[in-house]
């Protein structure tokens, strides 16, 4: 005759089924675990990537509202993307801004206004010194006038503002292939005189390589500059452009709406260059702000 079972010892069958629960809630655990990493892999990239210096991107929440909020930043009206559950306000950041603290102004439905705060990092680009010809430098009376006229007409280009696509997808395609020949942000001094950082991407490519948009856009400006050379402006909607310059050719006409991917110049040296190349420029709320926030790496 067996002793009868104690309560604190389990029988056979009572620790076979516990271990199953054990085993049975560590492997729910572990698989929830997965899915929960898997999930987080898969969530998508946001475009342009938030950096929040001199020449970056800040993404500012704006919360919920049936309808896209208004933001502005110095009066000038930012991109807003988004949905009614989340609206974010996309805020290029002047490559000459102030490290500190910063705001914009949200105008919300019936006209309401409140102020979002967010900080600017500082950020040290590269320094180049170069000792060229002092014409190079030194423009002449009639060179200086013609600059100062293309800076007025430009000045107009770049206050261009149009409603973005509803479907619009911000990650860009570079425009040519190509080694990144000139960094942004990079402060180049001439003869001992400092000039303006350099406010865009250069790629190196051979003269007649074509130009592709990054984007779907519309032709708003071609020309050939003093400094730039061959140049092609396009709108993206809600603040963003994006320039082209030193082309050997335009093969675009203002009002022209292009898709990703067409060709709309080729590379070429015009302008004051070295060399062939693109210098490829993406502007924010007037802001030049690096273009690598906008592609992957």
């Amino acid at each position: 005759m067996h002793p009868p079972l104690s309560e604190s010892a389990p029988s056979g069958l009572d620790r076979r089924s516990a271990l199953l629960g054990t085993f049975g809630l560590m492997a729910l655990a572990s698989t929830r675990a997965g899915a929960a990493s898997s999930t987080k892999k898969k969530q998508p990239e946001v475009w342009p990537h938030a950096s929040q210096v001199p020449g970056g991107v800040a993404r500012l929440s704006l919360g919920p509202s049936a309808r896209r909020p208004q933001a502005f930043s110095g009066g000038v009206p930012l991109l807003v993307v988004g949905d009614a559950i989340e609206w974010t306000a996309l805020v290029g950041i002047p490559l000459a801004a102030v490290p500190g603290d910063a705001s914009i102004v949200v105008r919300t439905e019936g006209g309401n206004e409140k102020q979002i705060a967010y900080a600017v990092s500082p950020k040290q680009y590269r320094e180049q010194r170069l000792t060229v010809p002092p014409r190079t430098v030194d423009l002449s009376p009639e060179d200086e006038a013609r600059y100062e006229r293309e800076r007025a007409h430009l000045a107009t280009v770049m206050a261009t503002f149009t409603d973005l696509r509803p479907d619009a997808a911000l990650q860009m395609r570079v425009p040519v292939p190509g080694r990144r020949s000139s960094s942004f942000g990079l402060r180049r001094v001439f003869n001992g005189q400092s000039r303006n950082p350099h406010s865009g991407m250069d790629i190196a490519a051979g003269t007649g390589t074509p130009v592709l948009a990054p984007l779907p856009g519309r032709v708003i400006d071609t020309g050939d500059y003093f400094f730039n050379g061959g140049t092609v402006w396009l709108d993206h909607g809600g603040g963003l452009l994006t320039m082209y310059c030193h082309l050997s050719r335009i093969d675009s006409k203002v009002g022209d709406v292009l898709k990703t991917g067409e060709q709309l110049a080729a590379v070429g040296a015009t302008g004051r260059v070295t060399g062939p190349h693109l210098h490829w420029s993406v502007m924010l709320n007037r802001a030049m702000v690096d273009p690598a926030l906008f592609v992957a790496a």
